[in-house]
């Protein structure tokens, strides 16, 4: 898959995807996956770890900073050896490096991203300290990374679809192009889901005129999908699409196919939002909600 801003035009096809790792459960769940991903892409993986020298805790008389860190690094490489096993274990002929960095974890995976063809997390950490909590790293790592993001959570159904998420700005497209390539090289059929705005209903009067409103907004919307899915379409013809348009709001249609799918891809922000805003609501809420492994893709720079 890949990269989608300024930084990745410039990236190696060999650039490595990126896992950032913690110790726990999950972030071998992340590794695993990436494993996949990379056996797929043929490209290496590349496994590290961040972590911030405690400033309390540690009694001067007891341990001093030099003892600390080494401490630290220590149970770094342990993890990351584990991640490696766990890489190794999912795709064996995946070339893996790892590397400890004293460095906090979102500011590092957001450096690496800038060479990276993704950066992968898990869905939950081992702390504030030296754990990736999945909330402010991602959030960080998609308002200011340099390439996709993925939140490895949830169920992956092995033989499920790739459900994107469409609504015609350019977030959108670039993950309906992500999309079409991570459907085209599993095999899967694609669910491209676009939803309408909400709608305000303050009077009977306004309830009839929705009802009749509808019926145009579908068509148009439905117009507007398939005008952006077609230049993809003509370029993977072997990717089978599914067309949907909901009256719904767009993280709970998301959830809802997510739960059947093997992998959900939406842009980092869409219409609707904020001008300048990074990351959107609806973006928000699938990193802390999706019921799959969750792509986050951001338009080019």
């Amino acid at each position: 898959m890949r990269g989608n801003s300024g930084t990745d035009a410039k990236k190696s096809p060999s650039a490595p995807i990126v896992v950032g790792v913690d110790g726990s459960a999950s972030a071998l769940a992340a590794a695993s996956w990436a494993a996949a991903e990379g056996a797929r892409l043929h490209v290496p993986l590349r496994l590290v770890h961040g972590f911030m020298l405690p400033t309390s805790g540690y009694p001067e008389m007891l341990i001093t900073g030099t003892e600390a860190r080494h401490a630290i690094e220590r149970q770094a490489r342990d993890w990351l050896t584990e991640a490696a096993a766990a890489a190794r274990a999912t795709a064996p002929d995946v070339e893996i490096t790892t590397e400890v960095l004293c460095c906090g974890a979102a500011g590092l995976l957001v450096e690496e991203s800038k060479r990276a063809r993704l950066v992968v997390v898990g869905s939950r950490g081992l702390g504030t300290v030296t754990g990736l909590l999945v909330g402010s790293t991602a959030v960080a790592l998609v308002a200011h990374g340099h390439s996709p993001v993925v939140v490895v959570r949830g169920t992956e159904m092995p033989h499920g679809p790739v459900v994107v998420g469409v609504d015609g700005s350019p977030t959108s497209e670039a993950a309906v192009e992500f999309a079409f390539e991570a459907a085209s090289m599993r095999g899967a059929v694609l669910i491209a889901v676009m939803t309408s705005q909400d709608f305000t209903v303050d009077s009977a009067y306004n309830v009839s005129r929705i009802a009749t409103d509808w019926a145009q907004v579908e068509e148009d919307e439905r117009r507007l999908l398939a005008q952006r899915l077609a230049g993809w379409q003509e370029k993977y013809p072997d990717v089978e699409v599914h067309r949907v348009v909901l009256r719904e709001r767009p993280a709970r249609a998301l959830m809802r196919y997510g739960a059947e799918a093997q992998l959900l891809v939406v842009g980092s922000h869409g219409h609707g939002g904020f001008a300048g805003m990074l990351i959107g609501s609806t973006s928000q809420a699938l990193v802390h909600h999706a019921p799959c492994p969750l792509a986050i893709v951001r338009a080019p720079e």
